[in-house]
């Protein structure tokens, strides 16, 4: 009987990511003081090593040299080893993803690998996967370890060189954006349409080559290309082409679960066929409001079914107990790579009746090779109609829709029975602030408010759970916060509050909203250049306080901030936010122009400083205004803000400074709002609904930058003022 293992200094970890390596042989320490101090007081080198739960590679290194005993013999005699999960620590991976490209001119990933010198945690060497034995160009683990651990000790003056280095070139690019004073402009704009089509995949959408991944937010922005421009005689209905094709191939690829919902983190492949098997609430939380506002736009099912089809994976797989999103699902399961996901024939063919089989076989390319070690990932390789035509000469399309229907709900609850891929439980602000945006849209879009109430249950346990003091909280697990929010856990619980607020809306709410801007004003922002920090000023003092404007996985806080700041200083009338976003603008403008299609949620945002959201104010009795709020929720109108606030909402009462100062919005046509000169104890709520006030059953205020219409008392009066407007054609 082999010895029993002890547990290492993870085994107390929130992090399930952490957890998992808690019995390593490796003594593992998490990012803290007690590592930090020991690294500086025995002089060990730190082997700092970042990845996280779902990640196919991070999982690979750990079975071949985290639990290898030899390799955990050199690592705990050389260096002190700290293990972060990136999703908890997104601070200091963006800091040692950065410094990990800088060092070796490659691109960073995960698992990555770096070496700190053990004063001031500055690398000096570093990768990403490193294999147990020499391999594909890459050297031995252990060998590395023994050299870095050579070299730490013979060449100190040349590290220290070296780090005086890598710091400049961290103060360089935390230092290049220097404020434009000159006229923003829309030639980003076109500039960033004209770039995604140079790069777009006429056969397959997408990013031309391999690997592809989804990009929702290009999506989005292609979408917006084609209704800024839908009234014109010449509508861009390349942008919309561009979107819809990229669309439906993703549905129909094997990046989708044809089977259970969801999306894959990426594809392989050009074609959508093999994913890499990960699933992350972020993909699917940034697809779900795309595929809605297709939907919405082009009228077409297939895309409401996505929609559908996103939402009941996350409400059956990702769900927490507590209320919120978990965020992960891993690659692997049963120790093989899409295990859970791909068929044998024989298994297939045992599930199903022959007429199932007929018409399954051909859909989802059972009729042709294995594409996946010898067995078959699902993936739509003919159409119904096609089916219809040659497979299935008897049955028309319904027939056949329902009997592939039938045999993917005998499949899917055959594949619960399989050991299923590991999920990482903890619920993260931002990822779940992405999943309620995407509800908030889904809901309008499908006319479905079961899907606002779901957005509400994830807020209502943000609210209860990560919501503190008035600050937020980054990360839960079992419903026990912790660690300081980031930029973009703020920012995006903003966005997604205030896009729940035209489903329903609740005063509540739009207050929090403000609330989190205004500690986003207080706790984020570079006073001397503009824009935003990731972390606040009372943030754990890393290497650096990172900054940055392009878009990532997810989208740039910097952006986010910037479209939030628009919409609720376009709605609320204060001007301090609408300040402050073109400030950010002014800040990232140099790094805009030169690379347009990378800095997408700042393109939104600048075309919201260029062109005001148009906003309508529903006032009335509620279910007419309700009325009124869900006929407009039919329309395709990606820059409008539907608010519809019974007559009964009066608003709140702040704390003097605590939201944002009083500022009227503007009532009557022409009229330009101004300060307002009553106390700043009311809260801009009170004072904007002071300034639309409820006429009869249902009136409409409709506002564009500084200037509001006279109201609406009949819904047709409304729609042609709206037709009247670019938002609205």
């Amino acid at each position: 009987m082999g010895r029993a293992k002890q547990p290492n200094h993870l085994v107390s970890e929130a992090s399930p990511y952490l957890r998992k390596h808690a019995c390593d042989p490796v003594g593992w320490y998490p990012w803290g003081r007690e590592a930090l101090e020991k690294a500086r007081r025995e002089d060990r080198p730190i082997h700092l090593s970042v990845g996280y739960s779902a990640c196919h590679w991070c999982n690979v290194l750990h079975e071949e040299s985290f639990e290898d005993e030899a390799t955990a013999r050199i690592l705990n005699d050389h260096f002190v080893n700290i293990k972060v999960d990136r999703e908890e620590r997104p601070d200091i991976d963006r800091i040692y993803q950065l410094a990990q490209q800088l060092l070796t001119g490659h691109g960073g990933g995960w698992p990555l690998t770096l070496f700190l010198t053990p004063d001031d945690q500055r690398p000096f060497f570093g990768g990403t996967y490193f294999p147990p034995q020499a391999r594909h160009g890459l050297p031995a683990f252990r060998d590395v370890l023994l050299r870095v651990a050579q070299y730490y000790k013979e060449h100190q003056v040349e590290l220290r060189r070296q780090n005086a280095a890598l710091m400049d070139a961290f103060a360089q690019i935390s230092t290049r954006n220097e404020a434009s004073g000159g006229e923003l402009d829309g030639a980003p704009l076109r500039e960033a349409r004209a770039r995604i089509e140079q790069v777009f995949d006429t056969q397959h959408g997408g990013t031309a080559g391999a690997p592809k991944f989804p990009q929702p937010q290009t999506l989005e922005r292609l979408l917006r290309c084609w209704h800024a421009t839908a009234a014109d005689t010449d509508p861009d209905l390349k942008a919309l082409y561009m979107a819809t094709l990229t669309l439906r191939r993703m549905a129909d690829g094997g990046i989708h679960d044809q089977l259970g919902g969801g999306f894959c983190r990426y594809s392989v492949d050009e074609s959508w066929s093999i994913p890499h098997f990960e699933k992350m609430l972020y993909d699917n939380a940034a697809l779900l409001p795309v595929y809605a506002q297709a939907a919405l736009a082009t009228g077409d099912v297939v895309y409401a079914a996505v929609t559908r089809d996103i939402v009941a994976w996350l409400e059956r797989e990702m769900r927490s107990p507590q209320g919120g999103f978990c965020s992960s699902l891993d690659a692997d399961s049963e120790g093989h790579e899409g295990w859970f996901y791909v068929w044998t024939r024989e298994q297939i063919e045992a599930a199903l009746t022959a007429d199932e089989l007929q018409v399954f076989a051909p859909r989802f390319g059972l009729d042709g090779p294995a594409n996946f070690d010898g067995r078959w990932h699902l993936r739509v390789a003919k159409s119904v109609e096609e089916i219809a035509r040659e497979s299935a000469p008897d049955c028309d399309a319904v027939a056949i829709e329902a009997l592939l229907e039938s045999a993917r709900g005998k499949l899917l609850a055959l594949r619960a029975h399989r050991v299923r891929p590991a999920r990482d439980d903890k619920v993260l602000t931002a990822w779940n602030a992405m999943a309620i945006r995407g509800l908030a849209i889904a809901s309008r879009a499908l006319a479905q408010p079961s899907l606002g109430e779901a957005a509400t249950r994830v807020l209502d346990f943000i609210r209860g759970t990560l919501w503190r003091d008035g600050r937020l909280l980054a990360t839960s697990l079992g419903g026990q916060a912790h660690l300081n929010a980031y930029l973009d856990d703020y920012v995006l619980l903003a966005q997604a509050v205030l896009e729940l607020q035209q489903v329903r809306f609740r005063a509540d709410e739009l207050q929090f909203a403000c609330e989190l801007m205004e500690v986003v004003l207080a706790h984020f922002s570079d006073p001397a250049a503009g824009g935003f920090f990731f972390t606040s000023d009372d943030h754990e003092t890393l290497i650096v306080r990172s900054k940055s404007f392009m878009d990532d996985a997810t989208p740039s806080g910097n952006g986010v901030a910037a479209q939030v700041l628009l919409r609720l200083g376009h709605l609320l009338g204060e001007t301090r936010y609408l300040e402050t976003a073109e400030r950010t603008l002014r800040a990232a403008w140099s790094d805009i122009r030169k690379y347009p299609h990378g800095h997408i949620g700042l393109l939104d945002a600048l075309e919201d400083l260029l062109n005001p959201p148009e906003i309508v104010i529903l006032r009335g009795e509620a279910a007419a205004i309700e009325t009124w709020r869900a006929d407009l929720a039919r329309l395709y109108a990606p820059r409008r803000l539907v608010l519809a606030i019974p007559a009964e909402a009066v608003g709140v009462t702040l704390p003097a400074q605590k939201c944002v100062t009083a500022y009227t919005l503007g009532a009557q046509a022409g009229e330009t709002p101004g300060r307002a000169g009553g106390s700043t104890e009311q809260a801009p709520i009170a004072l904007a609904l002071a300034q639309k006030p409820p006429r009869g059953p249902a009136v409409a205020y409709v506002c564009r930058g500084t200037t509001c219409s006279p109201p609406h008392t009949t819904f047709n009066r409304l729609l042609d003022e709206l037709r009247g407007s670019p938002q609205g054609r």
